[in-house]
């Protein structure tokens, strides 16, 4: 009996995410009244920044198409990312969010300058970096979980985070996310990459595009397979926005056969969790 859904996941997770969405229309009351936090997910696919209170309850947050600045776990045009992370911090701050403290997110694996280059980005903006984070273990804060495996699939990326006891005992990453599904249909259709993600992302062209680009979400779940390899697990939670294409976590449970459990929006996931490491590390210095 298939276990994908929200099955396993909290009402109160489910409801935090559902609240980042509606945040980030900028229609609600502006906060004036304490200091805000900020996680931010620089991606492939998009620059995510997610504002939170005191408590971890969203009150805002920007996304931004980003064209690339980020690519396989490295920060390739450091240009772009600073100019988009400012606009979406300027448009924030004149909304009246005024943000204490901001944390950034990395793959797993990525270490030393590389990952260090994430919270430079937002140093450059003018935010006050209090922490770093992995992406999965990011999104683990989210989903309120303490046994199993996140796997959070981006757009040039497949990470993964093998939780037990509330601890991350393992932390992998592959290159192979939302772009290279781009890729496949690319070549399929003869059009350009941007061409090709604009197909994708036509939910009136899903059933037409799912067989074609199948084998790619086989290969990701070839790529948790092996990663899992000695350790006991028995459910993945899928996040990230290549997770939000329907008959993903189908695919991941039959050629895993493990358990799949999606949250109401897997794009959001990880930079609202970014978010909520940063309130624990400014908080409680943890």
């Amino acid at each position: 009996m298939s276990t994908v859904g929200n099955v396993m996941i909290s009402e109160s997770a489910n409801q935090r995410i559902t609240d980042f969405a509606d945040a980030m229309v900028l229609k609600h009351e502006v906060r004036r009244d304490g200091p805000l936090f900020a996680g931010v997910d620089l991606g492939t696919a998009n620059i995510v920044t997610a504002l939170v209170d005191t408590r971890g309850q969203p009150v805002a947050g920007a996304l931004t198409r980003s064209q690339s600045s980020v690519r396989d776990g490295l920060v390739l045009d450091y240009v772009g990312a600073i100019s988009i992370l400012r606009k979406q911090v300027i448009r924030l701050q004149s909304a009246g969010f005024l943000i204490e403290a901001a944390s950034a997110a990395y793959p797993p694996g990525t270490n030393g300058r590389n990952c260090q280059a994430f919270g430079n980005v937002l140093a450059a903006v003018g935010l006050k970096v209090v922490g770093l984070i992995d992406e999965p273990s990011a999104a683990s804060l989210v989903l309120e979980i303490s046994e199993g495996c996140v796997v959070d699939i981006g757009g040039g990326t497949t990470g993964i985070s093998v939780i037990k006891h509330g601890e991350v005992v393992y932390t992998a990453d592959e290159a192979t996310g939302g772009v290279h599904l781009d890729l496949v249909l690319a070549g399929n259709y003869k059009v350009s990459v941007e061409e090709a993600e604009r197909i994708k992302t036509d939910p009136k062209r899903h059933d037409e595009v799912f067989p074609l680009i199948r084998p790619v979400f086989q290969k990701m779940a070839s790529i948790v397979r092996t990663h899992l390899q000695g350790y006991s697990v028995d459910t993945l939670y899928l996040v990230g926005g290549t997770s939000c294409f329907p008959g993903i976590a189908d695919v991941m449970e039959s050629e895993t056969g493990l358990k799949v459990v999606l949250p109401v929006n897997p794009l959001l996931v990880t930079p609202l969790g970014i978010a909520l490491s940063c309130v624990k590390k400014a908080t409680n210095g943890e």
